[in-house]
């Protein structure tokens, strides 16, 4: 059995070690493309313009209610398809060229990731107490030190556990990426299974992995939430 997870020729640990290397690389560029995306649908939601608002709230609705799958599979064709007709009206010669699986999982993923964070970064806004933007414009605050120095800190220390749940759940959603030929931790378990024939084994690792990521996730995130409520009663 644990030939199965070793490093020779009839091995599959270094391939397991490599998808997980892709999956985590996956999600760690994936998060800061989703708050960015999150912070502009939020700030589009709340401006006074209303073809802002209508943007704002029609990415979040659209996104919010297309499976993640279809989104991926959306980008995944659509982009790709999209670059060659542009590329060939550029240059009617110009070969074709495929669109990254991974840089179309960090694309979909984040669109999703960012529909999601932004609703949790509007409620975080709203619930501010505008007294205290009112005080930092008294004592002659820009707009943009209230944004750094009062608003910022507490917007994070309301959205850090939206923030967090929406991040155990873009790990577990890297695994969908597998259906477009990104060899991330779930296509690899899927290569090994069909190669050994040993799905019980190799599908218990991967859930082992995935659980394991999060459980760390969940560890961090808590210490997290702590030092962002330090000083901060209780009532």
């Amino acid at each position: 059995m644990l030939e199965l997870f070793s490093y020779s020729d009839t091995g599959w640990g270094d391939e397991i070690l490599r998808g997980l290397a892709i999956t985590v690389q996956l999600a760690v560029v994936t998060l800061p493309v989703g708050v960015l995306l999150g912070f502009l649908a939020a700030f589009a939601s709340m401006s006074r313009l209303r073809i802002l608002r209508a943007i704002g709230f029609g990415y979040t609705t659209l996104m919010r209610g297309l499976p993640e799958i279809l989104t991926l599979f959306v980008v995944y064709n659509g982009v790709g398809l999209l670059w060659n007709r542009l590329a060939m009206w550029w240059n009617p010669d110009a070969p074709l060229t495929e669109f990254s699986p991974f840089i179309a999982g960090v694309v979909a993923l984040g669109l999703v990731f960012g529909a999601f964070a932004g609703e949790v970064l509007r409620g975080a806004f709203q619930s501010l107490n505008t007294g205290q933007m009112e005080a930092g414009k008294a004592i002659g605050m820009t707009r943009s030190q209230i944004f750094r120095r009062i608003e910022l800190p507490q917007i994070w220390r309301f959205a850090l556990p939206g923030l967090g749940n929406l991040w155990i759940n873009l790990l577990k959603d890297t695994a969908l990426v597998s259906v477009i030929a990104l060899n991330d931790l779930m296509r690899m378990t899927k290569v090994a299974v069909g190669v050994t024939k040993q799905p019980f084994t190799f599908y218990l690792l991967a859930c082992l992995i995935y659980w394991t990521m999060c459980v760390l996730s969940e560890f961090v995130l808590a210490r997290m939430e702590r030092r962002a409520n330090r000083g901060i009663r209780s009532a």
